[in-house]
């Protein structure tokens, strides 16, 4: 089975599948780098199955490894940076962060759906 150098899928634990498109500016993506993705988005494609794509891309800079993670998460755009010397640590950065946003997007969902009624209340039984 032959792979793409630029996509890997990744299987959720409702069986649908995250694809995880790479891409790099002024370096070269290898095998090493495409693993260190993959497991680090692993654990976000079993949290949020709802996730089908993670774009991301690799900016090379002079002492600067920079990371850009962005996908759609319930009809919201969630994109996050990180950057570091070492490329792996902007990587383990930038998961972390995903996370974070991603939890706190599935906040926002979970409060607006749970927002009861609030029924106003008259002065009637002030006024006698």
């Amino acid at each position: 089975m032959e792979e793409n150098d630029t996509d890997k899928d990744l299987d959720n634990k409702r069986g649908k599948i995250m694809k995880i498109e790479i891409s790099g500016h002024h370096v070269e993506i290898t095998e090493g780098i495409k693993q260190s993705i993959e497991n680090k988005f692993a654990k976000i494609s079993k949290h949020y199955p709802s996730i089908m794509t993670l774009n991301s891309t690799i900016t090379v800079e002079t002492h600067q490894q920079k990371l850009e993670v962005t996908t759609l998460y319930e009809g919201e755009k969630v994109t996050v940076n990180a950057s570091d010397k070492q490329l792996y640590v902007a990587i383990a950065k930038v998961a972390k962060k995903l996370q974070v946003a991603l939890a706190r997007r599935k906040g926002v969902l979970s409060a607006k759906f749970n927002n009861k009624f609030v029924v106003q209340q008259t002065d009637l039984y002030h006024s006698a």
